[in-house]
């Protein structure tokens, strides 16, 4: 999917209104001649934004790029106005790596605390938000043990410490949620969306697609270095609508139902359960499939145990776009 180079939002008085934005306009970066991303334009509003993509898609690029860690090869890069190779970039962005590194000899307050002292904070304060930071993240009681002997789902939680301790606007995790246990899981979510709802921006790379899903805002797909779709799950599924659509059938005499179905040109594929009493069909015309059901059942007398849309999800989205493509993998 193109998206076409962003021209920055005003109000009526001629304001930019970017400040609350991340925003690519059209970007692209190349590691000598190994593409990274190519002309990407984004323009994404505060809330928590999934990307999805495979190994090799360029979400990590993506992450870099917004952080200032790396510079774009050509295009522009603004974070709530800020320009990406801004040195005060820095104060404004959180980024949890995908790379479990740390000082071993370090205690997780003390960890949580240089990085607050390198922002420049006065010691009293560096005391408050260390100690705000590590309670957030729920590792009050292992606080001041050496982050050596941490568990990985303790040393998740005390990178995420690091991460939001100086109270950034911009959150940038590369996946988060890896090695938690699923109440940490849990409540790193709630951190999350609580973050989110105090109008902060939250960028959430995951391979757990229904975690993406359940928590994001809006998602972004990326496959070999080109977004292939950005938005809502749901509004994703309907630039697609020329693919079938798959529903989920379970009733009594599917094989009559998917005749019937068939005779009225409503659906392209039929897949009949073993048990006989269910099936996946594919159709591109939901609405006049599901007009078509409420005839259909009560004509062939029919018990209908579920009608489920099958693929409104991220990961059945992934695979429309992506795993049909030949994406990376």
């Amino acid at each position: 999917m193109t998206t076409p180079t962003i021209a920055p939002f005003e109000d009526e008085a001629g304001i930019s209104l970017d400040d609350d934005l991340i925003v690519f306009d059209d970007v692209s970066k190349f590691y000598g001649e190994v593409l990274g991303i190519n002309r990407v334009s984004l323009r994404l509003e505060p809330g928590i934004t999934g990307l999805v993509g495979p190994n090799g898609s360029g979400k990590s690029t993506l992450m870099n790029l917004m952080t200032g860690l790396l510079q774009p090869s050509e295009g522009e890069i603004r974070v709530i106005g800020i320009a990406s190779d801004a040195p005060e970039l820095g104060h404004e962005v959180g980024y949890l790596t995908q790379f479990d590194a740390f000082p071993s000899h370090l205690t997780g307050r003390q960890f949580v605390a240089s990085y607050l002292r390198i922002h420049g904070f006065e010691p009293p304060r560096v005391r408050e938000l260390t100690d705000r930071a590590i309670s957030r993240v729920g590792l009050e009681e292992a606080a001041d043990r050496r982050m050596g002997g941490y568990s990985k789902g303790m040393r998740q939680r005390i990178r995420l410490a690091q991460a939001i301790a100086h109270e950034p606007r911009v959150l940038v995790l590369d996946e988060p949620l890896n090695g938690l246990d699923p109440m940490a899981r849990s409540e790193a979510i709630d951190i999350f969306k609580d973050f989110a709802d105090e109008g902060r921006h939250l960028i959430v790379s995951s391979h757990i697609l229904h975690e993406v899903d359940m928590i994001s805002d809006r998602i972004v797909l990326l496959t070999g270095g080109y977004v292939v779709a950005e938005g809502e799950v749901q509004g994703v599924r309907e630039e697609v609508e020329e693919r079938p659509i798959q529903i989920l059938v379970r009733t009594s005499r599917a094989s009559r139902l998917a005749a019937a179905l068939f005779e009225r040109g409503l659906i392209v594929e039929a897949t009949l359960h073993d048990d006989g009493g269910g099936m996946m069909l594919r159709t591109r015309a939901a609405s006049e499939f599901y007009r078509a059901m409420n005839e259909l059942v009560p004509s062939l007398d029919l018990e209908v145990e579920t009608v489920t849309l099958a693929d409104s999800d991220v990961r059945s989205v992934y695979a429309y776009l992506i795993e049909n493509e030949g994406g990376a993998s």
